[in-house]
């Protein structure tokens, strides 16, 4: 036996499954960073109520995911965790931000093409997003609509919190929802004291006109 042509080949293939194995793993760090960086930018213009922007780029953010899911169908090692993971969620993210200060559906995980851990997590940053909406209609003085985006969030943590199963199975759902809890709280005192202020002022401008 030729031990050493044997040893060789086995090289020969080690090398390549690897070089392919590389070459997926960066097409997927890029894809995943375009995705982010697409999702950012759809979050921001949905702040500003440029929605046709947003769903532009969060169309944009889904093609990269799927370019980096396309590529890593053969090399489940390199899918699970890492940088695709985390466009998931920013995908998730974007689109459920959106469709929350649209007052539109919330889209699904498969009408995003993403798994249930990535889209709760993404939901739960959505829900977190919705204070800036919700402070923003506080300083416009719509305290109705604040108080529907309040609701949003209240359903949304009341939902996640429920799902009761390890990290490793959510993907750190749990730390997830916590910061929602946190940003939930400071939202409902913010909300609260601009209710009774706006209450106090109704009651003076009727005791005003009363005199």
């Amino acid at each position: 036996m030729d031990r050493r042509a044997e040893i060789g080949a086995i090289g020969d293939r080690a090398r390549e499954a690897f070089e392919q194995k590389h070459r997926v793993r960066e097409l997927t760090i890029s894809a995943s960073r375009q995705a982010i960086q697409a999702c950012a930018a759809s979050i921001r213009a949905t702040h500003r109520g440029e929605f046709d922007a947003a769903a532009l780029l969060a169309l944009q953010a889904r093609d990269h995911v799927s370019t980096a899911d396309a590529a890593l169908a053969g090399h489940p090692d390199v899918r699970s965790g890492g940088p695709l993971h985390d466009a998931k969620k920013e995908l998730a993210e974007a689109w459920c931000t959106l469709a929350l200060v649209r007052d539109d559906p919330l889209p699904s995980p498969e009408e995003l093409s993403l798994e249930v851990a990535p889209y709760c997590n993404g939901l739960a940053e959505a829900a977190s997003e919705l204070r800036r909406q919700l402070l923003d209609q506080l300083r416009a003085g719509e305290l109705e609509r604040a108080e529907e985006l309040m609701r949003a969030m209240d359903e949304i943590y009341s939902l996640l919190v429920t799902i009761d199963y390890p990290d490793g199975v959510t993907g750190g759902l749990r730390r997830t929802t916590d910061a929602l809890r946190a940003v939930l709280e400071r939202t409902r005192g913010d909300l609260t004291t601009a209710i009774v202020a706006a209450r106090l002022q109704g009651a003076i401008e009727r005791a005003e006109r009363a005199i």
